[in-house]
């Protein structure tokens, strides 16, 4: 044969080679992979039998005090299926698997829908879409962990039982094993858990409601915090069977109408509507069929000592406040600053007890609903936002001496400035022109002022100078979440015209306490497994929200009982003697909500007082009077264990811009002395140093750039919208409440003249002597045209005592202890009399002995 003609192996080529191997090594994955599944995988026969369940036990914070053991025993009553009416299977399969007559045990429709929508929130572990079969392999047969294996042993546990079951015998196990919430399991023991009847006996409404558990029992509880949502998703599952044509229009309008009266729950829960919070937490992080049976052990961040005072202050102020005003429910919130820990959460006025008035419906006309967490409900918090609009103008450079006119200023810019509607302004309802609650205006207030009385107008006129939406995100980045449409809210946000909770409201003032640093509100510290194994601990989470010396300015400010003092008694429920605690009070302008939200930098507390129903109040000026009394007491016996802790005062930073600082009149501006009224000279103390102006009184859109405050000032204020009514209110009310017709002085400081200083002169030890064997005394006399007020020793500029006004005697004396050692000694004695005057004696002493 001829070689060149001779027949040659054909190679299969490389990149083919490639394909056929990575063919081959997948399937034998995919083989051993699924030999792996089912090499464990449950028999579908074990759908007829019960797992064993070890009980979650949620503890406080010492793991001593046991507040709630979730599961115990379960309550269940088995029903054949032909005994459940049609309309509860017919709303079981509507709210969780329409499709279930027609699959084979999977839904591939929802689970790709299911799928997609976790995707888009960020949330890559599949779960959703679970077909009723699915839920009773997972509720029966499989444990809750979440997982990709046992989401696929589910899938496929699931076909094999429906190929071994028929589609009634499915249901009828699924409902009477499914969970229903509180330790209700098939609809028998649903039935009589929330409506005290059988199952057979529910109305269409009650089945509704019924099936609409199953998604989430604790989150739709009808004794949490969402019975709302509950609600909601009823109607969405009576409409739904409408659709499909169970149920008549008119059968579904009257069961949408249906008032609905549930059965309370046992007394077997401490702090429960904070319990019910951690529950909820812990079922959407484990799962909740894991959480009733993985037996975890549970460490909460609840101080029971705390909660206990908390449950007495509110139940007893709510007591009160009924018969004062008309406001028969209450909440208080106290978190450790320091770490954003929960320390005590009171939800309502007392969740065992029945709703008021007697005979109401919960969430319709209820004043007092028991089982709603108010500290979780969205409510106006008045006055109390007004902290957040002053720490954005501070950051932007405005100060506590900036001057606002507290006058009456239509802000609609479209109404004239009297308030009535102008030629574009149909109604009147469209002007704003807020008012405080006494109705008076008082003229030029500084902001120091103005926040501390908590006044309105100048509040809205910092609103419109440091931003709308700039302040939003300010309160957003101390941590409240529930502003999210900027267009909903305008000049009225200063005054609580957006909606907020008490518990982020609490943690917010937080952030003031602790400088700026903002440690997000925690109720957990620690999560172990039934065999010890921990599963979560609590961080050290902080972050950095606000600039430090903005927090410590809105600190001095709360904390300022003096300035409180013209609006609020000396000694009112914000006061703690001895004790700097700063507080922010608040009031809706219907007198539908009353809050106090106040700290020290170890503790943050906040009240809410209130009507379940939203309906109003009877009184006005209610916060001091009605939440203050609550927040006192509690915070009062909080604090009783704990030292007095001090504010960190801020620094003197004062801006370029003077009408930054405080002045209000255009013109000359000077520097004068704050007690003789005469100008400044060199030998002025700083302290003493004060600025004026002496021309016309104008408004501050006249001085200061909105967008740039600390800028130069605009070059026609005329083209700011609200320039033409804020000055018209100011010359509106000069015209009734004349400012008196300030002058210049002429004639120079002369009390600060370094002639008028305190003359100290030391009498032992003697001026003449340059040494002594020891130092134990020192004596001296004063004298000046003024009075002593303060004289202070220093030895190596070490304080060794002070004594303050008054003084017996021109000779004073100081007892040295201990006795200074041998060595060359510095005595400094310092003297400040009643004007200010300063003077400062030095001499230095060698000590031979001691």
């Amino acid at each position: 044969m001829n070689p060149i003609y001779s027949p040659r192996k054909r190679r299969v080529p490389r990149k083919k080679r490639f394909w056929i191997m990575l063919l081959v090594l997948s399937g034998a994955g995919g083989a051993f992979f699924f030999y792996y599944l089912l090499w464990d995988l449950p028999g579908p026969d074990r759908i007829t039998e019960r797992s064993v369940a070890e009980s979650t036990k949620i503890y406080d914070r010492t793991g001593e005090i046991l507040l709630y053991e979730i599961h115990g025993e379960e309550r269940r009553t088995v029903l054949p299926l032909k005994e459940i009416p049609p309309y509860i299977k017919q709303a079981a399969i509507i709210a969780e698997d329409a499709n279930f007559y027609r699959h084979h045990g999977i839904d591939w429709r929802g689970i790709a829908r299911a799928f997609l929508k976790n995707i888009a929130r960020g949330d890559f572990y599949y779960q959703g879409g679970s077909t009723i079969t699915q839920q009773l392999v997972k509720n029966s047969i499989l444990t809750g962990e979440r997982t990709y294996t046992r989401k696929i042993k589910e899938i496929l546990l699931a076909v094999l039982i429906e190929q071994k079951y028929s589609k009634d015998e499915i249901l009828e196990w699924y409902l009477n094993q499914i969970p229903y919430g509180t330790n209700a399991y098939g609809i028998e023991a649903a039935a009589q858990t929330y409506f005290a009847k059988k199952a057979a006996d529910v109305t269409l409404a009650e089945a509704a409601v019924l099936a609409a558990l199953p998604k989430a029992p604790t989150y739709y509880s009808p004794f949490g915090s969402r019975r709302n949502e509950l609600m909601q998703r009823k109607d969405w599952i009576l409409e739904r069977l409408r659709e499909a044509g169970f149920v008549s229009d008119k059968e579904a309008e009257r069961a949408k109408k249906e008032l609905l009266a549930f059965v309370p729950p046992q007394k077997n829960i401490l702090a429960p509507h904070f319990v019910l919070m951690v529950r909820e937490y812990i079922n959407q992080k484990y799962g909740e069929e894991f959480v009733e049976r993985g037996g975890l052990k549970v460490i909460t961040t609840l101080d029971w000592r705390l909660q206990e005072e908390a449950e007495k202050t509110i139940r007893e102020g709510a007591e009160r406040n009924e018969k004062l005003v008309g406001g028969y429910n209450a909440s208080l919130v106290a978190i450790d600053p320091k770490t954003g820990e929960v320390l005590s959460l009171v939800g309502s006025r007392d969740y065992w007890a029945d709703p008021l008035p007697e005979g109401c419906h919960p969430g319709i006309d209820c004043k007092f609903d028991p089982n709603v967490n108010v500290a979780l409900r969205l409510r106006q918090p008045g006055s109390a936002f007004k902290p957040f609009v002053y720490a954005t103008a501070f950051k932007k450079g405005y100060t506590p001496e900036t001057t606002l006119f507290d006058v009456p200023t239509e802000f609609n810019p479209l109404c004239n400035p009297d308030g009535t509607p102008g030629p574009l302004v149909k109604e009147e309802k469209d002007c704003y022109h807020p008012q405080d609650y006494d109705g008076k205006f008082r003229g030029p207030v500084t902001l120091r002022q103005s926040l501390a009385q908590s006044l309105n107008v100048p509040s809205v006129k910092l609103l419109y100078l440091a931003g709308v939406k700039d302040s939003m995100q300010t309160a957003r980045e101390l941590g409240i979440s529930t502003l999210v449409d900027e267009s909903r809210y305008g000049l009225s946000l200063v005054l609580g015209g957006a909606e907020v909770t008490l518990l982020e409201m609490t943690s917010a003032f937080g952030v003031f306490a602790q400088e700026g640093i903002l440690h997000p509100a925690s109720f957990v510290i620690r999560v172990e497994n039934s065999q010890g194994v921990l599963l979560e601990e609590k961080g050290a989470a902080s972050l950095p929200v606000l600039d430090t010396e903005v927090a410590r300015t809105i600190n001095d400010l709360l904390s300022d009982n003096d300035s409180r003092v013209p609006i609020f008694n000396p000694r009112s429920s914000l006061y703690f003697p001895g004790r700097p605690v700063a507080a922010k009070t608040g009031t809706t302008q219907d007198f539908r909500d009353a809050w106090v939200v106040g700290y020290t930098p170890s503790l943050v507390a906040g009240v809410w007082v209130g009507n379940s129903d939203n309906s109003a109040m009877d009184k006005s000026s209610l916060s001091i009077m009605v939440a203050g009394p609550l927040w006192h007491n509690f915070l009062e016996s909080a604090l009783s264990r704990t030292p007095p802790e001090e504010f960190t005062r801020p620094s003197e930073r004062p801006p370029e811009n003077p009408f930054l600082r405080g002045l209000y009149r255009s013109g000359e501006i000077i520097k004068i002395d704050k007690i003789s009224k005469k100008r400044a000279t060199p030998y002025t103390p700083e302290n003493l140093l004060e600025e004026m102006s002496f021309g016309a009184v104008s408004s501050i859109l006249a001085h200061v750039r909105k967008e740039d405050p600390q800028g130069g000032p605009p070059s026609k204020p005329t083209d700011d919208p609200q320039f033409n009514n804020w000055e018209e209110g100011i010359r509106r009310w000069l015209a009734q409440n004349p400012l008196p017709d300030l002058r210049p002085p002429t004639a120079f400081d002369d009390i600060h003249l370094p002639e008028k200083r305190p003359r100290i002169t030391l009498l032992q030890p003697a001026a003449e002597l340059a040494q002594t064997i020891v130092l134990d005394s020192i004596i001296f006399t004063s004298a000046g045209p003024f009075p002593l007020r303060e004289i202070s020793v220093f030895i190596d500029d070490e304080l060794m005592g002070s004594k303050t006004a008054p003084f017996l005697s021109n000779i004073i004396s100081f007892s040295l202890s201990p006795v200074p050692p041998k060595g060359v000694r510095r005595i400094k004695i310092i003297a400040y009399d009643s004007v200010g005057n300063q003077q400062t004696v030095e001499r230095e002493l060698l000590v031979t002995g001691n």
